[in-house]
Formats: C-alpha cells, sequence, structure tokens
C-alpha cells in the first residue's frame, strides 16, 4: 500500500465524519469503554481546580454540580440523534445535516481548532507538573521535549495508542477513588499535621470544608469568573457519546454511557473536591498549582504528593496524547471531505497509516504552548494555562450552542423516533442549557486571563461567518450565471 493510500475503514476518534475515508482501526472494545469513562476527568479537574477553589471555596460545588448537570442534558441531545443514526459516528454530522454544509464546516474546523488549544493547554500542564521536580528547569524547555516524546509516541499505528490510553485511564481512575478513600481514612482517624503555610497544628476534618463558609468568599465576580474553568472541566464529555457509538450494539451502549454521567460527577468531581478541601483549609490551596498535589504537599507527607504528582502527569500526558491523536485525524478527515491546494498534503499517510503530514502540521502548532510559557505575566496572557484553557473553553461552547440549535432542528423533523433514547422535556431544558452555555461564555469577557480569547472567539466566528456567506453569494452568481447562460 503506497503511504499517501486513503483507507476506507470507518473509525471516529472525536469529531471525525463517518463519511470520510480514514485511517486504519486498531482500537478495541475495552480500549472505548474505559477511555470513555475516564474522559470525564481532565486537567480542567486536576489543575485547573485550584483556580475555582481558590477563588469561590466550597461553593464551587454548586457551579460543579450545575454545569455537570447541564452537560448531562446536553450529552442527552447528542445520545438521541445519535440512537436514531449511529452510523453518523460524530455529532458534527448532525450539524451538517440539519444546519448546512457551510455551518457544518464551521463547526468541524472549529472543533479541530479547540483540538489543538487542548494540545496547549494539556502541554503546559505537563510542564507545570514536571516542574514540581524540576523546578529550575524552565517550562517552555519541558514542554518542547515532551511535546517531542508524544509526537513520536503518535507516529505509532492506532493499536498502540489505544493500548496507551488504556493503562493511563485505569491509573486516572484509580487515583481519583484512592485519594477520596484516603481522605476518609484520614477524617476517620483525626490525622494531624503541621500546617505548611501557617505552621500551626491542624487536623483533617469536616471542619476544613465548612469553617468560614460562604457563596462568595472574594466577591460574585470571582465565582462568575471561575465557571470558565468549572466549564473546561467538562469539555470533551461528548466524547463518551461519540465512542459508545463506535461498539458493536450503538443502541443498546449508548443510553448506559451517557446515563451513569451523573454517578460520574459525583465520584470524580464533587467527590474529589470535597476530598481536598477535607484534607486542608481551602483558603489556603494555592491558585495555580494543582491541588490534588498541594494537599498532600501541605500537609507533609511528601511522598503522597510526589506519587499524585505522577498521576496527574500521566493524566495530562494521555490526554495530550489522545488530543494529538484527535485533532491530526480530525485535520485528515476535513482535508478528505474539502479537498484543496491547501488541504491535499493533509491527506498523506505514513507506512504506519498515521496521517503524518497532518500530525506534523498540529505538533507544528502545539509549540504555542512554550511560546505561552515564555510570554507569562504579560497583561493579556496572565497564566499560560489559563489562557489556553480559555481559548479551549469559548471554542467548545460556540460547537456546542450550534449542536443544541440542530436538535432543535432535528425534533421538527421526520428523524425523531418515537421509542428512541429520548430527552424529556426537551422544550424546557434544551433552552435552560443554552443559557448556561451563553452565562459561561459571557463570563470569559469579565477576567483579564480569558477576556482576549473570548474575543478571539467572536473574531473568529464572524470573519469564518464572513468568508462561508461571501462564498454562498458566489455560488448563487455562479447558479444564476449558467442558468442565464442556458
Amino acid at each position: 500500500m503506497e503511504n499517501n493510500e486513503k483507507i476506507n475503514d470507518h473509525t471516529s476518534i472525536a469529531g471525525l465524519t463517518g463519511d470520510a475515508p480514514t485511517v486504519q482501526r486498531g482500537l478495541k472494545n475495552r480500549h472505548i469503554q474505559l477511555i470513555a469513562i475516564a474522559g470525564t476527568i481532565g486537567t480542567g479537574l486536576f489543575l485547573g481546580a485550584g483556580k475555582t477553589i481558590n477563588a469561590t471555596g466550597p461553593s464551587i460545588l454548586i457551579a460543579y454540580i450545575a454545569i455537570g448537570i447541564v452537560m448531562f442534558l446536553f450529552l442527552r441531545t447528542i445520545g438521541e440523534m445519535l440512537f436514531v443514526d449511529p452510523t453518523q459516528h460524530s455529532f458534527l454530522n448532525f450539524i451538517t445535516k440539519y444546519l448546512g454544509d457551510r455551518t457544518g464546516y464551521f463547526a468541524q474546523w472549529s472543533y479541530w481548532l479547540l483540538l489543538v488549544f487542548v494540545c496547549i493547554a494539556e502541554l503546559t500542564a505537563i510542564g507545570e507538573y514536571i516542574q514540581f521536580w524540576l523546578p529550575m528547569v524552565p517550562l517552555w524547555l519541558i514542554e518542547i521535549v515532551m511535546l517531542a516524546a508524544l509526537f513520536g509516541l503518535n507516529t505509532l499505528n492506532a493499536k498502540f495508542f489505544g493500548e496507551t490510553e488504556f493503562w493511563f485511564a485505569i491509573i486516572k481512575v484509580v487515583a481519583i477513588l484512592s485519594m477520596i478513600a484516603v481522605a476518609i481514612i484520614l477524617v476517620v482517624v483525626h490525622y494531624g499535621y503541621t500546617d505548611q503555610v501557617t505552621h500551626s497544628a491542624a487536623h483533617v476534618s469536616l471542619g476544613n470544608f465548612f469553617s468560614n463558609f460562604s457563596f462568595f468568599p472574594k466577591g460574585f465576580m470571582a465565582y462568575f469568573g471561575a465557571l470558565q474553568m468549572v466549564m473546561f472541566a467538562f469539555t470533551s464529555m461528548e466524547f463518551i457519546g461519540m465512542t459508545a457509538a463506535e461498539t458493536a450494539e450503538p443502541r443498546k451502549t449508548l443510553p448506559k454511557a451517557i446515563n451513569q454521567i451523573p454517578v460520574r460527577i459525583l465520584i470524580f468531581y464533587v467527590g474529589a473536591l470535597l476530598a481536598i478541601m477535607v484534607i486542608f483549609p481551602w483558603q489556603h490551596i494555592p491558585a495555580d498549582k494543582s491541588p490534588f498535589v498541594m494537599v498532600f504537599q501541605l500537609i507533609g507527607i511528601k511522598w503522597a504528593a510526589a506519587l499524585v504528582n505522577f498521576v496527574v502527569l500521566t493524566s495530562a500526558g494521555s490526554a495530550l496524547n489522545s488530543s494529538l491523536f484527535s485533532a491530526t485525524r480530525n485535520m485528515y478527515s476535513l482535508a478528505s471531505q474539502h479537498p484543496s491546494a491547501f488541504t491535499d498534503r493533509f491527506t498523506k499517510l505514513s507506512k504506519n497509516h498515521i496521517p503524518i503530514n497532518a500530525l506534523w502540521f498540529v505538533g507544528i502548532l502545539t509549540l504555542l504552548s512554550p511560546v505561552l510559557s515564555l510570554l507569562q505575566g504579560i497583561p493579556w496572557i496572565g497564566n499560560a494555562f489559563n489562557f489556553a484553557s480559555a481559548c479551549t473553553t469559548n471554542l467548545f461552547l460556540i460547537v456546542y450552542l450550534l449542536t443544541l440549535i440542530t436538535y432543535w432542528r432535528f425534533k421538527k423533523s421526520n428523524d425523531v423516533d418515537p421509542n428512541g433514547f429520548k430527552l424529556p422535556g426537551y422544550k424546557v431544558f434544551v433552552p435552560i442549557t443554552m443559557t448556561v452555555f451563553i452565562i459561561v461564555f459571557i463570563s470569559l469577557f469579565f477576567n483579564e486571563s480569558t477576556l482576549w480569547p473570548a474575543i478571539g472567539a467572536v473574531v473568529w466566528t464572524i470573519i469564518f461567518g464572513l468568508i462561508l456567506f461571501v462564498n454562498h453569494v458566489r455560488d448563487i452568481n455562479k447558479r444564476l450565471s449558467v442558468l442565464e447562460n442556458k
């Protein structure tokens, strides 16, 4: 087989469409199922929770629960459409089907771009985790070395990708459950320690959570500004629905996978954050570090802090590995569906059936991560991770809103299955979900570190929309010209 030959084996990772020629399928059912479970746990939680806890304290759990419920409703809309037609693989295909080719084209490119920003955010997180052990090594240098390593991993075949993700996912799930169990044990034995911030005697207890409880301890705007990071923690959860659609019996596994999400949110988000704030007073948890690591560091159990840091590092490595994989294959899919002088080069495959030029392109764009790290502290960038996560969040929200509009159009079509996996009360829940997404997007404009990414998302949408409108007018004029000549 020639290296640039396209392989007609339909697989869908992240935003791949099902009707385009794609690359070699090497993922087994066990890979898909566990990766879907672990997909609810990411860097937004492991690293971003420090920012949200520092800004809001225990009341942030309300935001996690509320946005978690909204994400569950959103996934039910995706699930209903995929249940009717699981051959579509990706929810992006439904945008094209119900809102038109141009809107679908915009959604596909936006999804690809947000995956690139996910790569940038995850690489930044990796650098910060490694600096826990190597504080004197520049962040940008760590990021370049780690990107090179994971780039090499992605040049291997898809089966190897699936296997590594499978074990990364196991480590991540076991770590969260273990941390919750440890917190319970420490509360029961009333574990005492010396607070490394105040240097006073303290204990692990529920009092650490309830002490000085306030809904807005640092003001409403601090709470409002924290919503972006909460949202970022939940982004990519749609991956669960799409992986379930990849199984042998999608109509059986899809409802089960999505309906388990509320339990996963309670365990992996609410349970984990509650454990952190019970172990150590939330007022002293640093905003720019992983609270999962710092709670053990701050109570003097340094070996546990090092162990947890290793776990969150593997989690970020897993997420970057997965995002490189997804962004590369999205680039390949887009190039296959929309051939042009620019995109044709991205359909070339290596001897391992990897879209090698697409991988190079995504890898080069991910080098923005060390650039952001070098520019940290500049007012319009601030913290590099916060900046990259904000870019990711706003693009996700745009695509999510388009998906909800798509669902509304789907409900008015003849495609609705009265016996399908329906969202009850959609006329109420869909507008509520859209409102929450819009509120979170607006919150981006009220935080210095998220303002410019929010403006960038608006500019991206307007410019792309104008280009599509101009092309649409041009196509209409061509058709009119042809009719006139006849």
